[in-house]
């Protein structure tokens, strides 16, 4: 009995302690759950409520680093992405900022009055960048401004690195393209990632080119970002200062291998620029295997800005436009092709062809001229008698074999393995094409009109320079490509995106064909229309254009100049169309031509110079 007696009281304490430590257990609990779910009580000055200060402290975290895969040239050099070292602010109680004296040294430092900076900093919700007014970017910190700063004592301000998107000196914007919120997009593209919270609706999403048709690949693993530790009423706290958090992938971000010479494209932008450029584009591609080396777009985007004045997000260069004379190109071949015309044909034109009130450019006509002269001397007449003996479906299927009415842009239409889905490089591309609506039945004057590349011919500087590329090709249509590979961070490749051909429904033009429009072309520069570029480090060849068109109203002209070089070993092919030009002014495209051939021509002595250079210092 004395036992059990024993056992039992032994028992209740055991009882006891196991209910005192779950009751403690449960106060635990009850407390994390009432931390958790119930409001923040006010903030004294000797008690800072744990939730209202974690919440202080994710306020405070500042992106660096967006994480976003960067693009390269074709050579490896950086097109986006550069790091420096900016001002960041952190939100703070104006008291603990610092001394007067050295707060009024840092707006020194940075060329602002103090009380400018003081009510910046004091306004502040969240973390910020010291940008100069106007400026979308932060200041780019010099050397001699770091020195100083670095022995400043400012609570709540730090020099940290900055990685800077789209440089100042950033080229190839437009094929580039440019990252902002875009919260349609997101719903559309991205609706399982909102669902999953791996994003918002207020992330920079890819606007347009490459940055829109990369996106998924280019958003890589997170940012980088920093947190500055404040307690509840908006004070450092001493010796927590700062956590940088972000990922270590080692495969992200991405590398992307673009086609452009960033030295070509810079030179180029900069040509034309001085030019006076104010609307239009060039296309520069690599007559071998159709690559994109250069896309100028006028006006010039600005990535930080958009609509900002003066400025434009459409890319000129893949925007189908009225072509004018050089559609006479895919007439000939057109002609040649059906066999209702020959090179050595001869055409009368007196001026005027007599009906659909249709002249020629040239008063009094160019009498007796053969068609392959008609093709230099871009003869009206001739061509819209050529014109008229063929049906609107050879005009069609000869476009169509010339890469014309379609968009000729690298794509994949094949779900693009890295993607899972079909991948277009130019997202933005319009297809242009020779009839707004298919003609029910003959009309001469649509036929007339098409063969000079007026009425609802259009096409994009892109399928123009492409079909200089084709004749080069014996009449083989390759698709220009904009990026050669992906690679992950650490070198390792993901995709190639292979040079290939887009075969056309109706197959390819005879070889002859090409032939003789590629020696017209040569007519053209040598006895024709563009006798004054005969001058020049290269012999080119190409075709001019001017075609009439409409802007507010007024009567203006497209101007147009393709054509390659050089002739002996064609290495470029070039488009160059301006835009919106006066009547009364000379053809500008066949002189920014002529200037951009050279600005090849130097780039490709420069180029064999530093190789043969490579090679002697191997020796």
């Amino acid at each position: 009995m004395i036992e059990h007696g024993r056992r039992r009281r032994m028992n209740r304490r055991i009882f006891g302690i196991l209910l005192a430590m779950s009751a403690l257990m449960g106060g635990f609990l009850l407390r994390l759950a009432w931390l958790q779910a119930m409001p923040a009580a006010p903030v004294t000055s000797s008690r800072a409520n744990l939730t209202r200060e974690s919440v202080l402290q994710r306020e405070r975290s500042l992106v660096l680093d967006s994480g976003r895969g960067d693009f390269l040239d074709r050579s490896g050099r950086p097109i986006t992405g550069e790091t420096y070292k900016a001002l960041a602010v952190f939100p703070l109680h104006a008291d603990a900022r610092g001394t007067i004296s050295d707060q009024k040294a840092l707006a020194g430092v940075l060329g602002v009055n103090h009380a400018i900076l003081t009510e910046w900093m004091n306004g502040l919700r969240e973390p910020a960048f010291w940008t100069v007014q106007g400026e979308m970017r932060p200041l780019h910190l010099s050397d001699a401004q770091l020195q100083v700063i670095q022995r400043l004592r400012v609570n709540g301000v730090r020099v940290l690195p900055y990685r800077n998107r789209y440089p100042a000196s950033f080229v190839a914007r437009h094929a580039i393209g440019y990252t902002s919120q875009h919260p349609e997009f997101i719903h559309e593209s991205y609706a399982s990632e909102l669902l999953r919270k791996k994003m918002k609706l207020s992330d920079q999403v890819g606007g347009a080119g490459l940055e829109r048709a990369l996106d998924r690949l280019l958003r890589g693993s997170g940012p980088t970002s920093v947190s500055y530790f404040t307690d509840g009423a908006n004070n450092p706290l001493n010796g927590l200062d700062m956590r940088f958090t972000g990922s270590n992938n080692p495969y992200y971000p991405l590398k992307v291998g673009t086609t452009i010479d960033v030295d070509i494209q810079r030179a180029v932008e900069q040509y034309v620029d001085r030019s006076g450029l104010a609307e239009g584009a060039v296309v520069v591609l690599d007559a071998d295997n159709g690559d994109i080396v250069t896309m100028v777009s006028r006006p010039q985007l600005a990535p930080g800005s958009i609509g900002l004045a003066g400025t434009d997000e459409a890319n000129h260069a893949i925007r189908a436009v009225t072509p004018g004379s050089i559609f006479k190109l895919v007439t000939e071949a057109a002609a040649l092709e059906a066999n209702v015309a020959t090179e050595r044909e001869v055409f009368e034109c007196s001026g005027d062809y007599g009906r659909y009130g249709l002249h020629c450019w040239k008063r009094g006509g160019h009498g007796r001229i053969t068609l392959r002269e008609a093709l230099a001397q871009s003869c009206n007449i001739a061509f819209a008698t050529v014109a008229e003996r063929l049906s609107a479906e050879q005009f069609l299927v000869t476009a169509n074999q010339l890469g014309m009415g379609r968009r000729i842009g690298w794509s994949d239409p094949k779900p693009f393995k890295p993607l899972g889905e079909p991948l277009r490089l130019l997202p933005e591309e319009e297809a242009g094409g020779l009839f707004a609506k298919a003609p029910a039945a003959y009309d001469g004057g649509q036929l007339a009109q098409t063969g000079i590349g007026q009425r609802d011919v259009r096409i994009t500087p892109l399928q123009a320079a492409n079909l200089v590329v084709t004749l080069l090709h014996e009449g083989r249509v390759l698709e220009p490509r904009l990026v050669s590979e992906l690679r992950y961070a650490n070198g390792q490749l993901m995709a190639k995106l292979p040079v290939q051909y887009a075969a056309a429904d109706y197959g390819r033009i005879a070889p002859a064909t090409a032939h003789a429009l590629l020696h017209g072309m040569q007519a053209v520069v040598t006895s024709g229309t563009g006798r004054s570029i005969q001058d020049g480090i290269w012999t080119v060849a190409g075709k001019s254009g001017t075609a009439e068109t409409l802007k507010g109203g007024k009567a203006r002209n497209n101007q147009w100049f393709v054509g390659y070089g050089p002739v002996s070993a064609p290495r470029y092919a070039v488009a160059v169309l301006v835009e919106n030009r006066r009547p009364d002014t000379a053809n500008k495209a066949t002189q920014l031509f002529r200037g951009i051939m050279d600005v090849l021509a130097v780039h490709e002595k420069a180029s064999d110079h530093e190789i043969r250079k490579m090679n002697n210092t191997s020796l």
